[in-house]
């Protein structure tokens, strides 16, 4: 296998890992819009709830529906607590999933950046061999031409 064709598997492989990298990172996007949402949603639950609780005050509440007023209150407090940490997870693996997404990319830029100098470099090789066959020919016609006037 040549040098030439290792490095466009290499590139190829390459390619496939970024574009699976992206794939996880679009993924993981998607995940933290939802998890975004979520949050969003339970935010403004609790708050649509805590008016309730206001408007049943102002009209006077027993003590036992205040109970379970406050009682549903603090689960829902906690359950945002538990939404804003699951959406900072989700950041991070974000985070992690762009960071890995960046290094394939770099990975895939240095193998097309080396095979853009090979391809560079062989031209300039075949540019010289055919001034130099374009030399010989002219060399050996102009050598004819001398032979030709010499005789």
């Amino acid at each position: 296998m040549s040098a030439s064709s290792q490095l466009a598997m290499l590139s190829d492989l390459a390619r496939d890992a970024r574009d699976q990298a992206g794939q996880v990172l679009a993924g993981e996007r998607q995940s933290e819009r939802q998890v975004a949402a979520q949050l969003e949603s339970l935010t403004r639950y609790r708050l649509e709830y805590a008016e309730r609780l206001q408007a049943a005050m102002s009209e006077g509440i027993d003590p036992a529906s205040m109970h379970n007023y406050q009682h549903f209150l603090a689960s829902l407090d906690a359950a945002l607590e538990r939404a804003r940490e699951a959406l900072n997870s989700q950041r991070r693996r974000v985070q992690q999933s762009q960071q890995q997404w960046q290094q394939e990319q770099k990975r895939l830029s240095a193998y097309d950046t080396l095979s853009s100098r090979r391809h560079a470099e062989k031209q300039r090789q075949d540019e010289r061999r055919e001034q130099r066959n374009s030399d010989d020919m002219s060399a050996g016609r102009l050598l004819r031409q001398r032979n030709t006037r010499d005789s």
